[in-house]
């Protein structure tokens, strides 16, 4: 179905730019807590009406996400005033966690995840076809080109990598398999986010937080709509510079023989390797080549 360009999306609040530059290393001057540190804080908010709601798992759960790769180590007062679960709860929460071998405290104050938390996402990734099938293909785009290449699928609001090639780090995070980006400002998210129907597209441009990480940045739903529409049309989508400062990527669709979006595939670089320009007559071809091949393995 076509993108409808009438769609509207409720009231959305921005950060305000970040400072370009960034500290020393950086590629640019992103927050890199606003990549990662919204946790689902509505572990207690669905009506008691529900009796089939499990509001402890809903609270463990939100634990676990209370962690990422900036806040590594937590206190029990950090997770409660993160989540907004009560820190008799998290305390309660972190101590079966704890027995079960998930999150540790060295120092009996400060939690931190522990690798036999890597079990839960495992089957996952492990079952999917997709997954399996991609490492070799994105090993050679990224031989091919020398630049990293990863592939992600929709998941909410976010973009969640299933498979990556890297040759260097050229973010101020490191990703990886596992990894999650907002979907509004990634070639990936765009991608995935104009195969969808003009309802859908409304729900997520309405749910989501547009936050201003640049200068460049789109960060209004009209404007969002309208890039749609132009990557739906062109069949893939570039960033530049939108999500940090110094980094371009772009993306195509994993399209299977029977139409459905599968995931999306890209290229990310610094900005000055190649111009966008040089992107979309170098890099565009071998995506696609790719795309079509790993719709034809995955099956």
């Amino acid at each position: 179905m076509p993108i409808s360009s009438n769609t509207r999306a409720g009231t959305v609040t921005a950060k305000k730019p970040s400072a370009p530059g960034g500290a020393a290393g950086e590629v640019g001057g992103v927050d890199e807590t606003a990549l990662s540190d919204d946790v689902l804080t509505a572990a207690d908010s669905t009506p008691v009406s529900d009796p089939n709601y499990m509001t402890s798992l809903a609270r463990g759960l939100a634990v676990i996400q209370a962690f990422s790769q900036q806040r590594r180590s937590l206190s029990i007062s950090q997770i409660s005033q993160k989540t907004g679960i009560p820190r008799a709860a998290v305390r309660r929460c972190l101590h079966t966690l704890n027995q079960l071998g998930f999150v540790a405290a060295e120092d009996g104050r400060n939690f931190a995840l522990r690798p036999r938390i890597l079990s839960l996402g495992h089957p996952y990734l492990a079952s999917a076809p997709l997954g399996r099938a991609a490492q070799p293909v994105l090993r050679h785009i990224s031989n091919t080109l020398n630049e990293s290449s990863s592939i992600a699928i929709l998941d909410g609001d976010e973009i969640l990598y299933i498979a990556r090639a890297s040759t260097s780090r050229i973010m101020t995070i490191d990703l990886d398999i596992g990894s999650r980006l907002p979907a509004t400002c990634t070639s990936m998210g765009r991608v995935l986010l104009s195969q969808l129907d003009s309802a859908e597209i409304a729900r997520h441009l309405a749910q989501a937080k547009l936050i201003q990480y640049t200068a460049t940045t789109l960060i209004t739903p009209e404007a969002l709509l309208q890039e749609l529409h132009k990557v739906r049309e062109q069949g893939y989508a570039v960033i530049d510079q939108e999500l940090e400062i110094g980094l371009r990527s772009i993306a195509v669709p994993i399209i299977d023989t029977s139409g459905h979006t599968m995931a999306a595939i890209n290229v990310g670089i610094h900005a000055a390797r190649a111009s966008v320009q040089e992107m979309t007559q170098r890099f565009l071809p071998v995506l696609k080549e790719a795309a079509e091949e790993l719709a034809l393995l995955a099956k």
